[in-house]
């Protein structure tokens, strides 16, 4: 799936972009140390890459790799680029600190002899010092004029430059040559604790030089490259992205001669692979399947084949299509012998795309990206803390993660931090600040916001008829003269029970502002969504109209499901469910299933809309047309950058609306920001990932974000292709994929051209 970008206007200083969660994607992650002394935690899985040493990958050969798309543009800091340009460009353009296999960066020694912060005051300095071999394709050596570029593009200072990411470009004050060409010594106005996220990618000061080159140049050419490849061409006629080797490159040879991206839909996977137009491609459990059954397929020797057609024929109905082929009854001999043809017919295809599928391999992982149920606290119930703590605590996080994982093989055990995933330095499970799965302290915390079983439930006055009514109403007036009337007395208490809740509810707003949360919409208690009051078809029983079967003046029962229903004042605790439709989202849609029966088993109702995938994130999650939705987030090396859009609080913006940056849920808090600011301007690892830990800790308590499990890796791959598959947090190493024979399974896609 598809990398989804902040739209225009609503991002501030950031460098991650959305994973649209359905299927492949996604999207898309995430047991665990609490401090470094204690020891790094290993990944949950490693990646899977049949490694092997270059002494045993074969020279030349053409690998065509399967994408989405064709990138609409190459330039990595653009709103549009998506993991396609991410790809293309990881093996075109330098990377000064790559990610490892525990997703954390190193630096990359074909760009950098080292790079390390030489002064701390009055200002932070790092010394960058280049490998004396590193060039770009035309030859110029890499220096401090492409650093000087980059940065004054992405410095935020020139609104000229059309960038979507420029986090801690910001933060530079200069950068000067050092001793010599091959040294950059780059300042800080600020400390930043992030700076080797910087100059990756680096691009040559041809494309970072000037608004003109940097807007449009560099979308579909880079003329200058400095990877173990180069580009060819790009073709979005022919879906086709195509790089040779970079002759100019100084470190290893790439083992390809060439190397394709071609645009291939995640449904058209299966089918490309058997016609062999792909050698690699991410895919879904479903096209995973597909190629664990091929693996299984027998057939021939007058044996039914394992699956497929053919593979319900027992010996005995064998028997009878053979005796009816080959009886005196002509016409149905003809009959027989057609049905037998078409039947060996459709037995040889299939065989032969089983055969095809076979020499496939499905390499996986875990991806280095969290799915979470995002609540989104803007307005409705959801803008109480209260009721997005007990969604939470109704949750079975593990079922959920079961749900996905357990199917693929792969360990099933949810996610217990927003910033960093299990393996990597920042990772402690912080979910205790919320608390473990509750059903009963759900419950509590819902009535404590008001909503309570039959609170759905229409109350009216004055229900009995006829003499009833007028005999109460004779009491009270008789009673009217002994300390006033039952109402008036009911009136006082009303009063007096109002007064006390006045006075809770300030001391609760007053304990919320000295904490510094921000919950969009507390600001508008009486608004509610449409459709809160509603009761569904599903709730609707027979039993007649209202009054049809009692005295006038009697209400009519409420249905038995409404009875059930959480509610507060007659109107039913339901939320909206947005879920993506397309067919690579049918485990987002089987995640989706079992979340509403367990919230449905505490009595809140639930709409589910399915949507088109193209509208799902652009139009409900970035918009805030949803309660509830699932979506991924990915991992990154740099957390106190990264997440700080992502649970920012929002701001009111001039025009009365909200500047939420990523932070699609809506919910954030002046202390979490104060903890991610503290977090990225501390140059002591250590103590920057303790911050981290709070703001995590922080995060599961306000219940915006909860995350379920770790997303999938599935990489379909050509079992001759070695260094390459389900990568896990590793960034490829370009140079060293190859096929271990000379050709690959025989398929056209992979013939040395």
């Amino acid at each position: 799936m598809a990398h989804v970008g902040v739209p225009r206007g609503t991002a501030r200083k950031r460098r991650s972009v959305a994973l649209l969660a359905t299927g492949v994607l996604t999207i898309p992650v995430l047991a665990g140390c609490t401090s470094d002394s204690e020891g790094p935690a290993s990944v949950a899985v490693p990646q899977d890459i049949a490694p092997a040493s270059r002494d045993r990958v074969t020279e030349g050969s053409t690998l065509t790799w399967a994408i989405d798309a064709v990138p609409a543009t190459l330039n990595a800091f653009q709103a549009d680029a998506d993991s396609a340009t991410t790809r293309i460009t990881g093996a075109l353009l330098p990377s000064l600190f790559s990610m490892d296999a525990r997703g954390e960066p190193r630096l990359n020694p074909n760009y950098l002899e080292s790079a390390k912060v030489i002064e701390q005051e009055p200002k932070q300095v790092v010394l960058y010092k280049l490998d004396q071999q590193a060039v770009w394709s035309d030859g110029r050596e890499i220096g401090a004029p492409d650093f000087v570029a980059q940065w004054r593009a992405l410095s935020g200072k020139d609104s000229a430059f059309w960038t979507a990411r420029n986090a801690g470009y910001e933060r530079i004050e200069k950068i000067e040559r050092g001793k010599d060409d091959l040294q950059v010594r780059v300042t800080f106005s600020k400390p930043y604790a992030d700076w080797r996220s910087l100059f990756s990618p680096l691009y040559p000061k041809e494309v970072t030089g000037s608004p003109g080159t940097f807007n449009d140049g560099a979308r579909t050419t880079l003329k200058n490259t400095a990877g173990p490849f180069r580009l060819r061409s790009v073709s979005k006629a022919e879906g086709t992205v195509v790089l040779d080797r970079n002759p100019r490159w100084w470190g290893d040879e790439a083992k390809l001669e060439s190397l394709v991206f071609r645009a291939v839909g995640p449904e058209d996977r299966t089918e490309a692979l058997t016609k062999g137009t792909v050698d690699v491609a991410d895919i879904d459990p479903s096209a995973a399947n597909s190629i664990t059954q091929a693996a299984r397929y027998r057939g021939g020797n007058g044996q039914p084949p394992a699956h497929g057609p053919g593979a319900d024929i027992t010996p005995a109905s064998a028997l009878r299509s053979w005796a009816l082929a080959h009886g005196s009854d002509e016409e149905a001999a003809e009959t027989a012998q057609a049905a037998r043809e078409k039947s060996r017919e459709a037995v040889a295809v299939y065989a032969a795309e089983q055969k095809s599928l076979s020499g496939f391999a499905v390499r996986k992982s875990l991806e280095p990206a969290y799915t979470q149920l995002a609540l989104n606290g803007e307005s409705g119930p959801l803008s109480d803390d209260r009721v997005r703590r007990a969604i939470a605590r109704t949750l079975d996080r593990q079922e959920l993660a079961d749900t996905v994982l357990k199917p693929l093989g792969l360990p099933a055990k949810p996610p217990g931090s927003h910033l960093a995933l299990a393996g990597q330095p920042a990772y402690k499970d912080g979910s205790g600040a919320l608390g473990d799965r509750d059903t009963k302290e759900a419950q509590a915390l819902l009535a404590d916001a008001g909503w309570t079983v039959g609170g759905a439930i229409r109350k009216t006055e004055d229900t009995k008829a006829g003499s009833e009514a007028e005999k109460k109403a004779a009491e009270e007036k008789k009673a009217s003269g002994k300390g006033g009337s039952t109402a008036d007395k009911e009136k006082k208490a009303s009063e007096k029970d109002g007064k006390a809740e006045g006075e809770k509810a300030e001391k609760d707003e007053k304990a919320s502002r000295e904490e510094g949360t921000y919950v969009v919409g507390d600001d508008k208690p009486g608004e509610r969504r449409a459709g809160d009051a509603e009761v569904t078809a599903q709730d609707k029983r027979p039993g007649g109209a209202a009054g049809a079967y009692a005295p006038a003046g009697t209400a009519a029962p409420a249905p038995v499901s409404v009875k059930d229903r959480l509610g507060k004042g007659g109107k039913p605790l339901s939320l909206r469910f947005v879920l993506p439709s397309g067919p690579g989202s049918q485990s987002l849609r089987a995640v989706g299933e079992k979340i509403v029966a367990m919230l449905d088993s505490i009595g809140i109702s639930t709409q589910v809309t399915k949507v088109d995938d193209d509208s799902y994130f652009k139009d409900h999650i970035a918009s805030g047309a949803y309660d509830m939705a699932l979506y991924s987030w990915p991992a990154t090396a740099y957390p106190a950058t990264d997440g700080r859009p992502i649970f920012a609080k929002p701001e009111p913006a001039t025009d009365g609306s909200l500047l939420v940056e990523q932070n699609y849920t809506r919910v954030g808090s002046d202390h979490i920001d104060q903890l991610f600011d503290r977090a990225v301007s501390e140059l002591d690892a250590n103590a920057s990932r303790d911050l981290l830990k709070q703001a995590d800790a922080r995060i599961w308590a306000a219940a915006g974000s909860i995350p379920l499990y770790q997303r999938p890796q599935l990489v379909a791959v050509d079992k001759k292709l070695a260094n390459i598959g389900a990568f896990g947090f590793a960034a490829p190493r370009y140079e060293d994929i190859g096929f271990t024979g000379r050709e690959a399974a025989g398929s056209p896609a992979n013939r040395k051209k």
